[in-house]
C-alpha cells in the first residue's frame, strides 16, 4: 500500500513578523534575519511552535507561519525562559518581554535618549560619539575624526599659504 504524502508548495520568500525571509534557509537560521531574534531565541521559538528545526522556511504552511509569529509576539505565553528575552525588567512596565523589528529600534533609541537626558555616564559617551562600554580609545575608534596625516596636510597647506602671504601671521 503506497503512502501518499501531502505535497507542500515551496515559497522562495516568506514574510514572517514583517520581515522577508529566504525560503531556502532552515527555520532557525531563517528567522534570525528578523531584528531582535538571535540563534538561541530562534531555536526556543521553533521548539515552542512545535516545528521541525530541519525544515526549510519555504516549506512552511500559512498556519505554521502564524504559529511562529504568535510565539515570537508573546514568548512568555509559551513559557520560554526569560533569560532569552531582550527586555528584562523593563523600566516602564517592570516586566520581562521581547521586542522585535522596528519596535526594538525605537525602544533602543528612546533608552539612549533617556540616558542622555538624565546625564548618565553612558548617555554622555553616546552624546559625544565615544565608546560606551569601557573600551580603550587611545588608538581605536577614530573613524570620522581628524587624525595624524590629515592634520599634517592641513599644517602644510597653512605654511604654504603663509609663504605666499595670503594669510596674516598671528605671531606679529
Amino acid at each position: 500500500m503506497p503512502v501518499h504524502s501531502m505535497s507542500r508548495e515551496f515559497r522562495h520568500i516568506v514574510r514572517v513578523a514583517g520581515t522577508d525571509i529566504d525560503g531556502s534557509k532552515k527555520i532557525i537560521y531563517g528567522i534570525t534575519r528578523i531584528r531582535g531574534i538571535g540563534p538561541s531565541f530562534a531555536a526556543a521559538v521553533v521548539k515552542a511552535a512545535e516545528l521541525k528545526p530541519e525544515m526549510r522556511v519555504g516549506g512552511l504552511t500559512e498556519e505554521e507561519v502564524d504559529r511562529l509569529e504568535d510565539v515570537v509576539a508573546d514568548p512568555a505565553k509559551y513559557s520560554l525562559p526569560s533569560r532569552l528575552f531582550n527586555r528584562r525588567k523593563d523600566l516602564e512596565s517592570g516586566r520581562d518581554g521581547h521586542m522585535i523589528g522596528p519596535d526594538l529600534a525605537l525602544r533602543t533609541k528612546a533608552d539612549i535618549d533617556f540616558m542622555k537626558e538624565i546625564r548618565t555616564w553612558k548617555g554622555t559617551r553616546h552624546s559625544l560619539g565615544l565608546k560606551v562600554r569601557g573600551q580603550r580609545t587611545k588608538s581605536t575608534g577614530r573613524k570620522g575624526r581628524a587624525v595624524g596625516v590629515k592634520k599634517k596636510e592641513a599644517m602644510a597647506a597653512m605654511r604654504a599659504a603663509l609663504r605666499e602671504g595670503k594669510v596674516e601671521d598671528k605671531k606679529k
